[in-house]
């Protein structure tokens, strides 16, 4: 089973917490006089040096001046906005719409040559159609109470979604035949989001399966994932965003998708379970 997705943003907690608290030893401060000095608790401290809190930017220059240690400022500045990077909430990134974190994530698509991602809700984002996207998306608005640029942002998603039509890149995809099924929009929606799925598959550089509901499963549905060659991963849950770059829990969500490829079923077999998705919609 993968590993809790927060656990990598707690990891990069805990290791710039370990360098705060190995600073203040080897500049021979207790935690106490530490906070003397920081003009803080001694409590604050303590969460500090234990992970308990996360330091501010502030904190850390402040912690790193009273050890005679400001030659690490600038490394450990760094380290903590990148582990605000690992878990970050929708609210937080759709607090101005949703269009920006579209373009945000171009670069990273850019410069991937081999995408697994893994739905178990809805049609992969880099094949969703600009209804279905707008569709989508102003649901999902609507639900955090963020403001509703869908129209917009789902341009943005096809338009970032070119990548699938370029060179130099692979995708290998796989989606619950439950998600064949979910209703996003109306029914000529769903039509022509389907239809562009057997478009799709046809590509060369594009593999696509559907996990059928009948599957024996050696693997059980997933939160939804994203694999970046062996780099990243991002995994979406239903508050926040998690972005794991530790080896160790991408290689476990590399076993998992190969686990779900195992189950699925591709080329005229998934078409089937397309075309009957379709033809369900009356």
């Amino acid at each position: 089973m993968p590993a809790s997705p927060s656990s990598s943003a707690r990891a990069a907690r805990e290791v710039i917490a370990a360098h705060l608290g190995a600073l203040r030893r080897e500049a021979g401060l207790s935690g106490h006089e530490l906070a003397v000095r920081c003009g803080w608790s001694p409590a604050k401290s303590s969460r500090m040096e234990r992970a308990r809190t996360p330091a501010s930017d502030a904190d850390i220059h402040a912690w790193c001046t009273a050890c005679g240690a400001e030659d690490q400022v600038a490394d450990l500045v760094a380290a903590n906005r990148q582990a605000d990077q690992l878990y970050v909430h929708w609210k937080k990134l759709h607090r101005h719409g949703m269009r920006r974190a579209q373009e945000e994530v171009i670069p990273l698509y850019e410069s991937t040559r081999h995408f697994r991602v893994y739905c178990s809700n809805v049609v992969p984002g880099m094949l969703q159609t600009e209804a279905y996207a707008a569709a989508l998306l102003s649901t999902i608005a609507a639900f955090q109470n963020t403001p509703d640029d869908a129209d917009s942002a789902a341009a943005s998603r096809v338009e970032r979604s070119q990548v699938v039509f370029q060179g130099g890149h692979r995708f290998a995809l796989l989606v619950e035949e439950t998600v064949l099924r979910h209703r996003i929009g109306d029914a000529g929606t769903m039509a022509g989001q389907l239809g562009f799925l057997l478009a799709v598959m046809a590509l060369p550089n594009v593999g696509f399966g559907v996990i059928p509901f009948g599957a024996e499963r050696r693997m059980w549905p997933l939160e939804a994932f994203y694999l970046f060659d062996d780099r990243r991963v991002s995994v979406e849950l239903l508050t926040a965003a998690v972005n794991i770059s530790a080896p160790g829990e991408i290689a476990t969500y590399a076993k998992a998708f190969a686990g779900l490829s195992d189950i699925a079923v591709y080329g005229t077999a998934a078409r089937s379970l397309i075309t009957e998705a379709i033809n369900a919609l009356g």
